[in-house]
């Protein structure tokens, strides 16, 4: 292990929304993310139907960043991630089936069928092989792709991955969550509240028995591709020890906290997740 420290339609076309030069995230205002436009397909897989949201990378190529939101959650909260990635590589934030504005599947889905999903959908489009970035219940949606498909996956990212072994229950993670509701900026919480609403609390509690059930070290172990694991250093839902333990258990796993930010890092620190991630491509 190296540990560090510190509108719609169906298409196969390169997404023609381009995005910034690196450095351009900053350089028109705060809220600069919330206006650069995305590229948007409905890509359906059997009865599936996800929502991808895309922005090209520079015309020299570059790496293909895929980016998994967490249970309730959509592509909103990866905008600003996606924005500095987009200066390096093509960019696909999808929104899975149930989350977002997708269509809610007619039965549970497990962790196996969502990365089954996403592959199918990676494949449609003509991505090829990923840096594959997961927030959250992401983190397993991640990790099971590259157990399953590992031609898909070229690297795993992990940013505050659930769920801590040491603290299984519902119950636990529920105050876990509500204290990070503190410690969020409110635009993140913003995100987050109005997220949840759009997915409904039938599907959030359809989806919450797969994710507090799902074996993340067991999974993890069996991931040939090298792993970052990623939290900030005030994030209650991720602990310190669990994300440590998780680099750990990666055969090519490393660990890296940003200090001052809460679960949401990649919204909170958008500029250094991006950097890490990118040196975690560059091998």
């Amino acid at each position: 292990m190296h540990t560090e420290t510190n509108h719609q339609h169906n298409t196969t076309e390169r997404p023609k929304s381009r995005g910034p030069k690196p450095g351009g995230a900053t350089s028109r205002g705060p809220l600069a993310w919330m206006r650069q436009p995305l590229t948007p397909r409905v890509v359906t897989t059997g009865s599936l139907t996800s929502h991808v949201h895309s922005l090209a990378g520079p015309p020299e190529g570059g790496p293909v960043y895929v980016l998994l939101h967490g249970i309730g959650m959509s592509h909103r909260y990866f905008r600003r991630l996606q924005l500095v990635l987009a200066g390096h590589g093509d960019t696909h934030s999808i929104d899975l089936p149930g989350f977002g504005a997708t269509p809610r599947p007619d039965r549970q889905l497990s962790i196996a069928d969502y990365a089954d999903v996403i592959a199918a959908t990676l494949r449609k489009m003509g991505a090829g092989r990923a840096v594959v970035v997961g927030h959250s219940m992401g983190a397993q949606f991640a990790t099971e792709l590259a157990v399953r498909h590992p031609d898909m996956v070229s690297h795993v990212v992990l940013l505050g991955p659930v769920v801590d072994s040491a603290r299984r229950t519902v119950r636990q993670q529920s105050l876990a969550l509500g204290l990070d509701a503190l410690r969020e900026s409110p635009v993140g919480n913003a995100i987050v509240f109005t997220d949840y609403a759009r997915a409904g609390m039938r599907w959030y509690l359809t989806e919450l028995p797969v994710m507090m059930s799902y074996d993340l070290e067991g999974s993890l172990a069996l991931v040939a591709q090298p792993v970052l694991v990623l939290r900030g250093s005030k994030d209650p839902v991720a602990s310190r020890s669990w994300c440590g333990k998780l680099a750990a258990t990666a055969p090519d796993g490393r660990y890296l906290e940003i200090p001052g930010k809460p679960h949401i890092v990649q919204h909170g620190a958008a500029e250094g997740t991006a950097a890490a991630i990118m040196a975690l491509a560059a091998g």
